[in-house]
């Protein structure tokens, strides 16, 4: 429903329904400038347009902006909720506060539809079969959970499709060094994996102290059951998790589970902090920082905070510790316990004794953490001027590309293309290039083909800057391809490792800038990420390479099933070890070609002269 001058605006707007909904506000070019949810449509939309109303100066604006809407009426104000919230995510509009950057903030997540789920990094939450942990502003203190769990508990880590029942080949290494129970031999089964998923569950919620009891029954019962290698496995868990909890701080003395939010203003921007407490200790912090938040009240921002934080949780503590209470207080705690399966959820502002200290506690570390941010955004910016000014570019560059060749003893070259959106790497720009027609170790004619691929592709939005690894003969190859491509207006840099050289086009001597220097700290981590994206495919080219080398004269095996025995076994020493009857388990091999196979390992005529990487 949509509506043409502000006359006709409120005359529609008297015709809304009285039933739950959202309500989607759009300016004169069209765009969703702000979604909202109500209890009643009419009443809802109306205030917006009463005269005398006193709205703040952000609604005000708001108000003046709006020149048409739309509505979608649902069954109940919790189903408006959850609509009002997809379509924020949907549509990011203009006056609504949002938690999320560039990248999203990260889950971990288990598709629970799987015989044997895997943990896995997600940006998004999507899909009913996942279950969510998170989410981690902090994307190395997600790493770390995830190295962390991959200690204490053999899940699997791999990605092939597995069913139960179904053997899949030789377990990797993971297998042999107890870090995976191996689904993939076939003889485990889901209720025995479950266990394991279970405990990983346990841990992600925070509820070690209820682990650590049941690991403990479970290797008592295992030990009585004479599985003494069971036994032994949940022995090392047991010890292992338990010098962990010891290395955890007691903050409470109730020994209860709770999550402390505080809100704080820093600079004209807001923050928000997390202290994730589980049986009275502290498990872990997170910050965040809002966006649209300009003429905003704190109880809205907590509002939108809380729900984005426990929008895909599936583990809220029957405690919240604020420092303001949000907007719709009792709709948000009735949503809450919702999610909690109907069980009741406390929320208060702490005003004295230790909850009231371990709030202002986490007021002061989310400050200290808001101003190290606000320094580290200033350093970035101070780094793009600097970069300007050194380019003689009219402003900051938005989009930086790096490019570098790598090879390993002249072999498996390939060319890597690495992109920095306002001066952050930004991982979906990525670029691998298999070089084709460059002879071995010809850096200049590899680097002269991967940017006449990428020059090529008019799907790519041209850069601000190209940082090429290398020196002035890296520089000029470069060059020629862009002139070659009419591109040759676009600012070019070429970086030397040696003496950290930067070379321009058209100057004759390079430029020899101070060490500390923002703008060379900048190239130098463009360079820095090429090369080391380079080398990942180089690597993985040299072993995939000595892998179908010493294949290719065996009668049968092309390259199509040369490629099936590395993606099966994943190196030479694990197929030279595989049994005839693995061999034969591999897609596309008969009988006949797994027998010659395993006779020429057998007989000696191979040896591994697999590149390490």
């Amino acid at each position: 429903m949509e509506g043409d001058g502000r006359g006709l605006l409120i005359s529609q707007v008297q015709n809304l329904p009285r039933n739950p909904g959202v309500y989607l506000f759009k300016d004169e070019k069209g765009n969703i400038i702000y979604v909202g949810k109500a209890r009643d449509l009419r009443q809802r939309v109306s205030s917006y347009f009463q005269k005398g109303a006193s709205h703040a100066p952000r609604v005000q604006v708001l108000v003046g902006k709006i020149a048409t809407f739309t509505y979608v009426v649902t069954d109940s104000e919790e189903e408006a909720f959850l609509l009002e919230s997809n379509l924020i995510k949907e549509y990011s509009p203009r006056y609504n506060v949002q938690f999320k950057d560039d990248k999203h903030y990260p889950y971990l997540r288990l598709n629970m539809e799987e015989p044997f789920p895997r943990l896995e990094v997600a940006r998004r939450v999507e899909g009913r079969d996942y279950r969510y942990f998170g989410p981690y502003s902090n994307t190395g203190s997600m790493r770390e959970t995830m190295r962390m769990i991959k200690k204490l508990f053999p899940l699997r880590s791999c990605r092939q499709e597995l069913k139960e029942g179904e053997a899949r080949g030789r377990p990797c290494l993971n297998y042999q060094i107890k870090r995976c129970l191996a689904p993939c031999r076939g003889d485990l089964s889901r209720k025995e994996y479950a266990l394991v998923l279970e405990q990983v569950i346990l841990f992600l919620e925070g509820r070690q102290s209820y682990l650590l009891d049941k690991i403990k029954k479970d290797m008592e019962a295992a030990a009585e059951a004479l599985k003494f290698e069971k036994a032994a496995r949940l022995r090392d868990q047991f010890f292992s998790l338990q010098r962990l909890m010891e290395k955890q701080k007691a903050v409470t003395t109730d020994l209860r589970d709770r999550d402390i939010i505080a809100l704080i203003e820093d600079a004209g921007n807001f923050a928000v902090g997390v202290f994730r407490v589980r049986a009275g200790k502290l498990l872990g912090a997170e910050h965040f920082r809002p966006s649209e938040t300009e003429g905003a009240d704190y109880d809205e921002i907590m509002k939108e905070f809380m729900r984005h934080y426990y929008d895909a949780a599936f583990s809220i503590p029957g405690e919240l510790l604020l420092s303001h209470m949000p907007a719709e207080k009792e709709f948000m705690k009735k949503w809450l316990q919702e999610k909690r399966n109907n069980k009741k959820i406390k929320m208060r502002v702490p005003l004295r004794g230790e909850k009231k200290a371990l709030l202002e506690l986490l007021k002061k570390n989310t400050f200290l953490h808001a101003q190290h941010e606000r320094d580290r955004l200033q350093s970035r910016e101070d780094s793009l001027e600097k970069l300007k000014m050194l380019l003689h570019l009219p402003e900051p560059p938005v989009r930086i590309e790096g490019y570098d060749i790598s090879h390993l003893a002249g072999q498996g070259t390939a060319g890597s293309m690495v992109v920095f959106l306002r001066g952050e790497p930004w991982k979906e720009g990525y670029r691998h290039f298999r070089i084709h027609s460059a002879a071995s170790a010809d850096d200049h004619a590899a680097l002269s083909e991967m940017l006449y691929r990428r020059f090529g592709n008019s799907k790519l939005p041209l850069p601000s800057v190209i940082l090429i690894d290398g020196g002035r003969g890296q520089l000029t190859t470069a060059l020629k391809v862009l002139k070659e491509k009419d591109l040759e207006y676009l600012p070019l840099v070429a970086l030397a490792e040696e003496n950290e050289q930067i070379f321009l086009p058209h100057e004759e001597n390079p430029l020899d800038l101070p060490a500390g220097h923002p703008a060379l700290k900048l190239l130098q981590r463009v360079r820095d990420e090429a090369h080391r994206f380079a080398l990942t495919l180089s690597r993985k080219l040299v072993h995939k390479s000595s892998f179908s080398s010493l294949l290719e004269n065996i009668p049968g095996i092309g390259p199509v099933r040369r490629k099936a025995l590395l993606e099966h076994f994943g190196s030479l020493e694990l197929l030279s070890e595989a049994s005839l009857e693995e061999i034969k388990t591999v897609r596309s091999i008969d009988a006949p070609t797994a027998e010659r196979l395993f006779a020429r390992f057998h007989q000696g005529e191979f040896q591994e002269k697999e590149t390490e990487g």
